[in-house]
């Protein structure tokens, strides 16, 4: 059996992409995994996708769902032992074309989001000496022209990781991050807003700038996130896992 089976898992951003895969790699172990996204069609075809996975209408960046959703998971099953921060926002957003809105929606989404969801996940989470996962990017360490803001946001999430790690290790619940590198999850076109023909000079771009020559598939990082909720990994706290094809070293 298992070593997850009938924890309870939350994943923010689950309707697709690297947060489907993830609540698919969960529930396929036993797990019951509540899953959120803003559009309520796609929430509900990823929750079809298993029997072991809900679903629910919320807003990463919106103060009042983060209650809502752990409240969610409570009253649904009882406990909570895995908060994955997955929800993300980004934008090709030069420095000349910056502006207070634009800066704000990302910081909202990538480390209020995630802080208040963790704070009113704490209590849950103390009870049941869980685990906090913080899901990253390779920008979040290493500098990208045009995406100063978005990689900003990642390096505050990477440190509130250590900084929480360092704080909740007495209770203990263990927090670490994936910091994943270019994944086929449709961002480019969706969230950093490109055309079909921009996306695929970018993909191309990329192919060649990552030693192992492929762009991640979500599976490649869902399986780390697993990993590292696993009680298995019990003694490791306050990591920032790359999971980018050795991006990040080049």
């Amino acid at each position: 059996m298992s070593t997850l089976n009938g924890k309870v898992v939350i994943v923010t951003g689950g309707s697709s992409g690297i947060g489907r895969a993830t609540a698919l790699g969960f529930a396929t172990e036993g797990a019951k995994v509540l899953i959120t996204g803003r559009r309520a069609a796609l929430v509900d075809e990823a929750a079809s996708g298993h029997p072991n996975i809900a679903g629910m209408v919320a807003n990463a960046a919106a103060p009042d769902d983060a209650g809502r959703t752990i409240a969610k998971a409570i009253d649904t099953w009882g406990r909570l032992d895995v908060l994955v921060n997955n929800a993300g926002a980004g934008a090709i957003l030069p420095l000349a074309d910056a502006t207070a809105g634009r800066i704000t929606d990302i910081f909202a989404v990538n480390v209020l989001g995630p802080s208040l969801l963790a704070t009113a996940a704490l209590p849950h989470l103390m009870a049941t000496r869980g685990t906090i996962i913080n899901v990253s990017s390779t920008f979040g360490h290493k500098p990208a022209a045009g995406l100063s803001h978005y990689a900003a946001s990642k390096a505050a999430l990477e440190h509130l990781t250590r900084c929480w790690a360092l704080e909740l290790a007495s209770h203990g619940v263990r927090v670490n991050a994936v910091a994943a590198g270019p994944t086929e999850s449709g961002a480019l076109t969706g969230m950093m807003g490109l055309s079909a023909e921009q996306a695929a000079a970018v993909k191309e771009q990329e192919r060649g700038q990552i030693p192992l020559k492929r762009r991640g598939e979500p599976d490649d990082v869902a399986r780390w996130i697993v990993q590292l909720a696993d009680p298995c990994s019990e003694w490791v706290t306050g990591q920032v896992i790359a999971v980018d094809g050795g991006l990040g070293l080049s």
